[in-house]
């Protein structure tokens, strides 16, 4: 096997996810992020009097992106410590600033407020990839929204529905999602300079126990990492709880995904629904005539993964001792990314498949006219009241001439020929069948709700986040 890699390969990075997505948790990111908060500090500190003088800083800016990551793994290797791996290698192409480099500060500093500034990053990806895939749904319910079809309850033949309005149940989900998803992001607080155990110390002491200084840097630093929002107390690390709720954000998207893929997944069984299906596609190596949903399966497969993960943040807030311990590390270094990661690539997919969904009005017509005549039947009832029958006889008629019509159905595998039976019955002669038989009288305010729906709830939400509104659209990889 020529070429083959010897090792694993995470198949979220080589099928899945987004380059955008993969940038934000890149080794690039992360450790250029680092570089910038040693310089907002450094800037910091030389604004307001500390030792550190402008030739200093100029190495470190003009040392932000160069970075030799295998310099920086063999001094971790040395220092069995990541960030001072990565304070000496910077020190080394800025040797100036070395002396005054992370001045002050706990490995936290760089570690936990560039987390902060990857979630925040990475979930605006994410509302922007919710918003596209609200504006398709919108699209689609609005499209359809007259279009009769059965509703299903259990996944039995229900009353009649619209195929627009059963879209604004998956399109309600993502509502909630994208102003849950914003509510997270408002949430989302720089860690600030808190020092080793969140009492700024350190700070205090640089600043000769000038309390307002060590306010006034840490201002600075905040509003030069882009937050105007710091946490108002943290130990040495920023609070865990904020992972556990974003993820917890994620997964309900997760859910939002699954719930639809479903939903699809069973409608393309049904032969009423389908989604896009690529012109090479190849459905089954053995079975040449499959369509199979490859796109809602990985949907939902991704989904499970996603819901999963959000599980580990929860635990590892729970088990935050006093003001920190380090078993959130490795867990937190899978589980944030990947989750990120998956949800990315579902989103992905989520806006592929509602903007190429077929509609087939033709089988799901047939499919209402082999229910409908059951469904009629308290409306034919009333008719013939309406024309002078008595309402028990009549209802007792229709029970028998069901149950016989049901037999054909179920033992025979013959059409349902109860109207044939009705039409024959002299009791309900003088009946309009055909205007009872019409679809559109089954199916409410399914259109109006539709336009009311997006007129009150979806528009005023894109409205709102319109600032999220791209092209966003990813080619799937595979």
């Amino acid at each position: 096997m020529k070429n083959a890699p010897k090792i694993y390969e995470n198949p979220l990075v080589e099928r899945y996810s987004s380059a955008e997505m993969l940038e934000i948790f890149s080794p690039h990111f992360k450790f250029s992020t680092w570089r910038k908060l040693w310089l907002a500090l450094a800037e910091s500190q030389h604004e307001m009097g500390l030792p550190v003088t402008k030739t200093q800083l100029k190495q470190m800016r003009d040392n932000l992106e160069n970075i030799d990551l295998k310099k920086a793994a063999k001094y971790e290797k040395k220092f069995r410590h990541d960030v001072m791996a990565h304070v000496h290698a910077f020190g080394d192409v800025a040797p100036k600033a070395a002396p005054i480099i992370h001045l002050g500060a706990t490995s936290a500093y760089v570690g936990d407020n560039t987390d902060l500034i990857q979630l925040k990053v990475a979930l605006e990806l994410v509302i922007a990839r919710v918003y596209r895939v609200i504006e398709l749904l919108s699209q689609f319910a609005r499209k359809h929204k007259s279009q009769p079809t059965l509703g299903y309850t259990h996944f039995q033949p229900a009353q009649l529905t619209t195929v627009g309005k059963r879209a604004t149940l998956w399109l309600y989900d993502f509502v909630l999602d994208i102003q849950e998803a914003a509510f997270r992001l408002e949430t989302i607080t720089f860690r600030g300079v808190k020092g080793t155990t969140g009492t700024q110390a350190s700070f205090l002491k640089l600043f000769e126990g000038n309390h307002k200084k060590v306010l006034e840097l840490e201002k600075r630093v905040a509003k030069k990492m882009g937050f105007t929002n710091v946490a108002p107390v943290a130990g040495q690390t920023y609070n865990r709880k904020i992972d556990a709720n974003v993820l917890g954000t994620l997964s309900s998207i997760a859910q939002s995904s699954h719930k639809f893929s479903n939903d699809v997944r069973l409608l393309s069984h049904l032969k009423q629904l389908e989604e896009p299906f690529a012109k090479g596609q190849i459905g089954s190596s053995a079975m040449a005539y499959k369509r199979n949903p490859m796109r809602t399966e990985r949907i939902t497969s991704l989904a499970r993964y996603v819901v999963s993960l959000a599980s580990s943040p929860a635990m590892t807030a729970s088990e935050q001792w006093f003001e920190r311990t380090l078993d959130d590390s490795a867990n937190k270094r899978l589980s944030v990314p990947e989750a990120f990661l998956a949800i990315d690539a579902i989103l992905s997919i989520m806006a592929n498949v509602t903007d190429g969904m077929v509609v087939y009005p033709k089988v799901i017509h047939a499919a209402i006219q082999a229910e409908l005549p059951f469904i009629a039947s308290e409306n034919i009832l009333m008719a013939a009241v309406q024309a002078g029958g008595d309402r028990q006889e009549l209802h007792e008629s229709i029970r028998k001439h069901s149950i016989d019509a049901g037999r054909e159905v179920k033992e025979k595998g013959l059409p349902n020929d109860l109207i044939d039976r009705l039409k024959k019955d002299p009791d309900f002669a003088g009946i309009d069948f055909n205007n009872l038989m019409n679809p559109k009288h089954y199916i409410g305010r399914a259109p109006q709700q539709v336009d009311d729906f997006l007129r009150d709830t979806v528009n005023p939400v894109k409205r709102q986040y319109k600032k999220y509104a791209q092209a966003c659209d990813v080619e799937l990889k595979v």
